[in-house]
């Protein structure tokens, strides 16, 4: 069982996401049970839309707050591969969030009733803010409209139809799909793994 931990305010939430980033699509001998998933809430920080994709960014920002997933379980070697999958337009940095008792409304928080304080690290972005839109990213819409593409199905459609388009093809998952830079990398990774031989437990990282 891994020791690391970290909080999820995205893709992530969706465990489809986060097992097929750190698994593979098809699996893994290690232990899913150990990767357990607690709703939290981090305050002082905003989750907004990135321009023309299906995910979010989060930045420091009084007064805001953002609910998400606590998960623990997590080894070296998950947070390797979330470290490429989340990419270059994100850090990840140390944090402290609420657990919740009680999950309330999502949109307002109400109903909220918030247990035990706790440091974790979170996926902060570091990328442009001018790439970031003034509008929360909807977690339910993308289970609903696009989680089918990011857990390895067809999605209903592509990116996000707001009235608004790129004046670019623009791949609304950053390259985390299909042919994208990301996947790729993360395939290969998965297939380091799956070659491991003779090891009682997952290593830190595989070699590159």
């Amino acid at each position: 069982m891994g020791t690391r931990t970290a909080f999820f305010y995205g893709t992530l939430m969706a465990q489809e996401v986060l097992y097929n980033v750190i698994f593979g699509p098809t699996g893994s001998r290690y232990n899913i049970q150990n990767v357990k998933p607690t709703p939290a809430i981090l305050h002082n920080h905003k989750r907004s839309r990135v321009k023309y994709c299906d995910y979010p960014g989060v930045i420091p920002q009084e007064g805001h707050s953002v609910r998400g997933t606590y998960v623990t379980g997590l080894t070296d070697g998950d947070i390797y591969r979330l470290d490429m999958f989340e990419g270059p337009q994100y850090s990840l940095r140390t944090v402290r969030v609420r657990l919740l008792k009680t999950e309330g409304d999502e949109v307002t928080g109400e109903g909220n009733v918030e247990g035990d304080e706790v440091e974790t690290q979170t996926y902060i972005w570091i990328d442009s803010l001018a790439k970031l839109e003034d509008k929360e990213w909807d977690y339910a819409a993308f289970r609903k409209e696009k989680l089918a593409l990011w857990s390895g199905g067809e999605p209903e459609q592509q990116g996000w139809d707001d009235g608004e388009k790129p004046e670019e093809s623009v791949d609304a998952t950053g390259g985390r799909f299909g042919n994208g830079q990301i996947a790729q990398d993360l395939s290969k990774e998965h297939e380091k793994l799956k070659q491991q031989e003779g090891n009682a437990g997952e290593p830190l990282k595989s070699a590159v």
